[in-house]
């Protein structure tokens, strides 16, 4: 018998140390590995999460809101934008009766009630910037505006479809149901602007 031989038979405990010292090293690089694996994860997961916010952020920083109404003390219709991004308008809508107008003129004869003198501003492919007002019409005497008001309430309407510089869109709409509560009822996103036919569209 050599004497490698004799060293192994004389101290067994030496090769099962050995097998212990390579179990202990792949349960080692596995632990290692998953902790890798865990961090890796998790720092994808902060990551995701971080854009999220930043994105977010930036949405705020762009965000349009454009309602309509009345200025009874300016005799106007107004059109104004009360978020902190521009408002792309993309289209407008006026009706009567249910029924789309194509211009100023037309709501009015539809209403009633032509006034001798008035004023409009382009609404339809109009950029407001944040705090910006249009005014839809204005009216020079105070009595015809008073009839025009009178004639539109209950039977004008209007639609605003507008977007904000990252493409996000909403639909203003005065076409509400009864009992509406707030004007954020009147606002509602929407994935992109409705085409329209040419006799749906407003021109002013």
């Amino acid at each position: 018998m050599s004497e490698s031989e004799n060293a192994n038979h004389s101290n067994p405990a030496r090769g099962s140390r050995s097998v212990e010292w390579d179990a202990l090293a792949a349960i080692i690089a596995a632990l290692i590995g998953l902790l890798s694996l865990i961090v890796a994860g998790y720092t994808a997961y902060v990551q995701h999460y971080t854009a999220n916010i930043q994105a977010e952020q930036v949405r705020a920083q762009v965000w349009p809101w454009l309602v309509a109404g009345n200025d009874d003390n300016a005799l106007t219709v107004d059109v104004y934008n009360k978020g902190v991004g521009p408002a792309i308008v993309r289209s407008a809508q006026i009706f009567v009766d249910g029924k789309p107008q194509p211009d100023w003129m037309h709501v009015l004869r539809a209403l009633g009630a032509v006034p001798h003198r008035y004023s409009q501003a382009s609404l339809n492919q109009n950029v407001l910037s944040p705090g910006e007002t249009v005014h839809a019409i204005t009216f020079a005497d105070k009595d015809e505006y008073q009839r025009f008001r009178a004639a539109a309430l209950n039977r004008m309407t209007m639609n605003v479809c507008f977007c904000s510089t990252l493409g996000e869109c909403w639909m203003y709409s005065d076409q509400h149901p009864i009992g509406y509560k707030s004007i954020a009822q009147l606002i509602r996103p929407i994935g992109q602007c409705p085409r329209l036919r040419t006799a749906e569209i407003f021109n002013n």
